[in-house]
């Protein structure tokens, strides 16, 4: 690995070459290797040139949450990590095609990993959360398929469904109102009506009872690290 890192900074790349490093680096694009943390400097640094290796370090960012790499991350690099939030939200600023994987990065870096592995564009997002009442299996549709919650039987498909209680702005608070004035600076509309939906109602169909979507599912979801993102 060093081998390799030394080669593209050198500017000697080639494709097979990135692609031996993501490989070697972040499996996938989703799972971390032995050396992955350590590398992240030279990535970032990397990065201010070259856009695999932005791509690359935003990847291994947004895989931390396992195990203790989450922690680690933020202990062992903070300054390679405000440099990658900075280039990041400038990439963002530029509306690119490639928006949401920003987006996802800017969450994880923020500790929010549990969105940045879910998150979509809300063109057909689900999302499954337990009834805090009734402890019902809540399937949550945001998107061309409608925004509301039911209960999914396999053959029978999305039964019983409740139209979801968006958010209104002045409601949005902490990581919500973060994610939805980002998603509006740079003009992701559906970005940003899908966000007041996910920090909005949902009503359970079979007991009735009224929920917070966001609450319910991040509170199954956080990581079992105790991270401390950048302020």
């Amino acid at each position: 690995m060093p081998v390799l890192l030394a080669q593209v900074e050198a500017g000697t790349a080639s494709e097979s070459l990135w692609r031996e490093l993501w490989t070697m680096l972040c499996i996938e694009g989703e799972t971390l290797v032995p050396g992955s943390l350590a590398a992240l400097p030279r990535l970032v640094a990397l990065a201010r040139s070259e856009t695999q290796a932005l791509n690359i370090a935003g990847a291994i960012v947004r895989s931390a949450m396992t195990d203790d790499q989450g922690e680690r991350m933020f202990m062992e690099s903070p300054h390679a990590i405000a440099e990658l939030r900075d280039m990041v939200d400038r990439r963002l600023r530029t509306r690119p095609s490639d928006y949401l994987w920003g987006f996802r990065t800017l969450l994880a870096i923020e500790g929010q990993f549990h969105w940045s592995a879910v998150l979509g564009d809300f063109s057909d997002d689900f999302y499954d959360v337990a009834c805090p009442h009734c402890s019902l299996t809540v399937t949550i549709a945001i998107g061309g398929y409608g925004h509301y919650s039911s209960y999914r039987d396999w053959c029978a498909g999305d039964v019983d469904r409740r139209d979801l209680r968006a958010a209104s702005v002045t409601e949005l608070d902490g990581m919500g109102r973060w994610m939805y004035d980002l998603a509006v600076r740079d003009g992701q509309d559906r970005l940003a009506e899908g966000i007041t939906y996910l920090m909005g109602r949902a009503e359970c169909p079979r007991c009735a009872s009224v929920f917070r979507v966001a609450d319910e599912y991040a509170a199954a979801n956080l990581p079992p690290t105790r991270l401390h993102p950048l302020s």
